[in-house]
């Protein structure tokens, strides 16, 4: 084992270590925790009723459990590890921190002690299917490959296992790097839209924390950049290392742009030819986008060739645009991890036209008259439920050209009730895609668990 994080384990066996919420992330960290002898207590605001049998099991392992909405949140720790779902700046945190606890979080401690190159991934669009792609580049050039971070897997936990001949690869989000002090050796940033208005305090906070991703790297490193998106653009100027862009509309100076219906990689002016755009076996420019940016990360490591098998290959990530199933000359999508305007933008924009749009859900506070041009454009009836409906439907009516005969906006109750209406209105040659432009918190858990509902109501059709 390292050095390092054997010294760590000892060090925290002497503190007092609190671990705030139980989830994907930090249940795999409080078990190796108590696995090296470090004495644990687990805090979760939800009750055991909602947490449901992993309470019993963190309890086998010997962790402290203080759960339900009205656990003391006045924390009495040396150490406190937070989820990625707890704010940085919650008033207990900030107090624990000026009292001279150490906050942190299981990624944060993964980059302190991974020993291996580390591949990150963020952006308000696209980071999931841009991380995987990276991820599958890597692994066919015989790389063995950690994926893990916002995707949905823990990593501290595997540190153990790696080499310094490994590859990490992760996708983080801004609430992980909020108070992340240490960067990747390679950084992408797919683009910065607004997003989790509700929890950040503005639109800067949310820009700052995605900084994180690069500001900490050194002159060996590279950060790649969405030429196209104004606010990473910007980026350009605060970065440390090697800076790379990808555009699909104008040549950039170093990185991946569309030449002419071509991908192709540029540096100190040498241009290489990848492959051609419409061999992507992904539909629509944001794919294309992803697999630029994932390109430009791996340039000099993955061969072209690689890169391109992938590309005609990889069938993409579960939730994301997924094919469903053709039913009567309807094809049906699941894109359930559109949880932003910008990203159900991307679906319609992928399918064109004859679209049914199935939308709504948790209000994140972000604006929804981005949707009213290409919902205009692209589809022939949009049906809504949840809790943003009617704030996304006046946004949608109020659009420029929007005529109620030709997009009418349906309002219903619930997902069961979404899919039988687009069955009933949806003709051959048409897509029906869940593609809420909104978080699922509203009704569902997560993303996944309403894409999974959507998929199921649609293969019983």
């Amino acid at each position: 084992m390292d050095n390092r994080l054997d010294s760590f384990f000892a060090k925290l066996r002497s503190k007092k270590v609190f671990v705030i919420g139980i989830g994907v992330s930090n249940t795999p960290l409080i078990k190796l925790l108590l696995k090296k002898g470090v004495p644990v207590t687990v805090c979760d605001k939800k009750g055991a009723a909602a947490l449901g049998s992993i309470c019993d099991e963190i309890r086998s392992w010997g962790a402290k459990l203080l759960i339900g909405p009205d656990y003391p949140e006045v924390f009495d720790a040396d150490v406190i590890i937070r989820a990625p779902g707890v704010y940085f700046d919650l008033p207990s945190l900030v107090a624990a921190r000026k009292r001279g606890a150490a906050v942190t979080s299981e990624m944060e401690l993964f980059f302190d002690y991974c020993p291996c190159p580390i591949y990150a991934v963020t952006g308000s669009d696209g980071k999931t299917t841009t991380t995987t792609i990276i991820a599958e580049c890597l692994t066919k050039q015989g790389k063995l490959v950690h994926l893990g971070g916002n995707i949905g897997r823990s990593l501290f936990d595997k540190v153990e296992e790696m080499s310094h001949n490994d590859v990490a690869v992760v996708e983080l989000s801004s609430f992980q790097l909020m108070s992340m002090r240490k960067s990747p050796d390679v950084a992408v940033v797919t683009n910065v839209n607004p997003n989790h208005l509700d929890i950040h305090k503005d639109m800067n906070e949310y820009i700052t924390s995605k900084k994180n991703l690069f500001l900490h790297q050194n002159a060996f490193a590279r950060c790649v950049l969405n030429a196209e998106n104004e606010i990473t653009r910007s980026f350009a100027s605060e970065t440390r290392g090697q800076t790379a862009f990808f555009s699909s509309l104008k040549k950039v100076e170093n990185g991946v742009y569309l030449k002419d219906g071509e991908l192709v990689h540029v540096t100190n002016g040498e241009e290489e030819e990848i492959m051609a755009a419409d061999e992507i076996l992904l539909p629509g420019k944001h794919n294309a986008e992803n697999y630029m940016a994932a390109f430009a990360a791996v340039w000099g490591v993955v061969d072209v060739k690689v890169m391109a098998e992938i590309a005609r290959t990889f069938k993409g990530v579960e939730h994301r645009e997924e094919f469903v199933r053709e039913l009567d000359g309807v094809k049906y999508y699941n894109d359930s991890i559109a949880t932003t305007p910008t990203r159900t933008i991307a679906a319609l924009n992928a399918f064109k036209k004859n679209v049914i749009l199935i939308g709504g859900g948790y209000d994140k506070k972000i604006p929804f008259e981005p949707l009213g041009k290409p919902v205009v454009d692209t589809c022939k009836a949009v049906i809504l439920f949840g809790d943003t409906a009617k704030k996304m439907g006046d946004a949608i009516a109020a659009a420029p050209g929007y005529n109620a005969e030709k997009v009418p906006i349906f309002y219903v109750g619930n997902m069961f009730e979404a899919v039988q209406k687009a069955r009933s209105i949806a003709n051959s040659g048409d897509f029906v895609t869940l593609s809420p432009a909104c978080a699922s918190f509203d009704r569902y858990p997560n993303y996944e668990t309403r894409g999974e509902e959507y998929k199921t109501l649609v293969k019983k059709l």
